[in-house]
């Protein structure tokens, strides 16, 4: 058998993780001196609350090598094979620790590694392909290649409400940061190539920005795998949340309209009222 781990970051709901069987090792939350499991032992609510008090922005960290031995032990001691998904490597080491621990277990052949080049939901979207494709009974070999071959099609961007978390965490400059809050501005991110970029900024109202996001990618929705398509974010208005989801099925291109909440690791950088919209190109 195949058994489909991937690292906290991929952002999957627990009802995609079990129906799929899917399991998650944890990348760490830092802060200040003290250090949490993502999704096991701190809350978002938490960490939004430590950062208003101490004005800093959490750190983050891969996960321990100790706990990816733990986890990949009882798989290989039945004999399977385990394929195993990490963010980006230019944004952790999560899958070169995935890799030292296939070595100490002396599992380099039955351990396959692969570096999604992205984050969040558009990791998870390879993840549950994966793990459809296990249960169906395909081989490692073959749900490698298949992943490799989707990587490039993965879509994946966001808006965020507030440019201060990725100021803080390096990924915009000061002057940018402020003359985001001053003007209102909203930047769309987008993963390219296994980096975050800035694509379009947007101005006004958070809610308004949303659904113009969402309707300027309409041309590429249509032309999505329609298996499904991710709606992500770091807790935004349920109200806002469902016109985009109005918006997705409206499309009638979808089979699956997913909503997940970003983990710690993806809001710690990206902020409160973060939103992002997910999918799969067909081509």
């Amino acid at each position: 058998m195949v058994k489909i781990i991937s690292d906290s970051t991929c952002d999957l709901c627990s009802e995609l993780l079990e129906k799929y069987n899917i399991s998650i090792l944890p990348l760490h939350i830092l802060l200040g001196e003290e250090e949490y499991e993502d999704g096991r032992d701190i809350s978002i609510p938490e960490i939004y609350e430590w950062v208003q008090a101490h004005k800093e922005t959490p750190k983050t960290s891969a996960p321990s090598l100790e706990r990816a031995q733990e986890l990949f032990e009882p798989y290989l001691a039945k004999g399977d094979e385990i394929v195993c998904f990490s963010i980006s490597s230019s944004m952790s080491s999560s899958g070169n620790v995935m890799r030292m621990a296939a070595e100490r277990l002396q599992a380099q052949d039955r351990v396959h590694v692969i570096d999604s080049e992205n984050l969040s939901t558009g990791i998870g979207l390879l993840v549950v392909e994966a793990a459809i494709m296990a249960q169906a009974g395909r081989s490692a070999g073959e749900i490698v290649e298949k992943m490799e071959a989707l990587k490039p099609r993965v879509r994946a961007s966001f808006v965020v409400d507030t440019l201060v978390y990725l100021h803080r965490g390096g990924r915009c400059s000061g002057l940018a940061a402020m003359a985001g809050g001053a003007l209102k501005l909203h930047p769309r991110i987008q993963v390219t190539d296994g980096v975050m970029q800035s694509a379009k900024k947007y101005r006004g109202n958070m809610d308004r920005v949303i659904l113009s996001y969402v309707t300027d990618m309409e041309e590429d929705l249509k032309q999505a795998e329609p298996s499904r398509v991710f709606i992500t974010h770091s807790g935004c208005d349920p109200e806002i949340v469902e016109k985009v989801r109005a918006y997705l099925k409206g499309l009638g291109v979808f089979s699956e309209i997913w909503e997940t909440r970003a983990g710690g690791v993806v809001s710690s950088h990206c902020g409160p009222g973060t939103l992002g919209v997910l999918f799969i190109a067909s081509r």
